[in-house]
């Protein structure tokens, strides 16, 4: 009796979340963008532990609307293969400031 309405109610946030993400996203730019950087990690177990991570810093600190305006700038020139490089790191919102890499 229960299942049925939870599974219904499943299937429309998941169907709500796909139709919203071509308009708004269902994830905030930075968490995509943090989700981009964890897929650089050399294997599947560091990739988990960096999603992992991603999800607990969301929940503790909710970026700011400013925070999103520079995420979404990011997420573009983003690129795993440069990721090593000064300027990669800058283009992924990783530098360290100061420019000391």
């Amino acid at each position: 009796m229960f299942a049925a309405p939870m599974r219904r109610f499943l299937l429309t946030a998941a169907l709500l979340c796909s139709t919203l993400s071509g308009l708004t996203g269902c994830k905030g730019a930075c968490r995509e963008l943090s989700e981009k950087l964890c897929d650089c990690s050399i294997n599947s177990v560091e990739k988990e532990l960096c999603l992992q991570n991603a999800s607990l810093d969301e929940s503790r600190v909710e970026p700011t609307p400013e925070d999103e305006v520079v995420c979404e700038a990011k997420l573009e020139g983003c690129d795993c293969k440069k990721i090593e490089t000064p300027e990669g790191k800058r283009e992924c919102g990783i530098a360290r400031p100061g420019g000391v890499d």
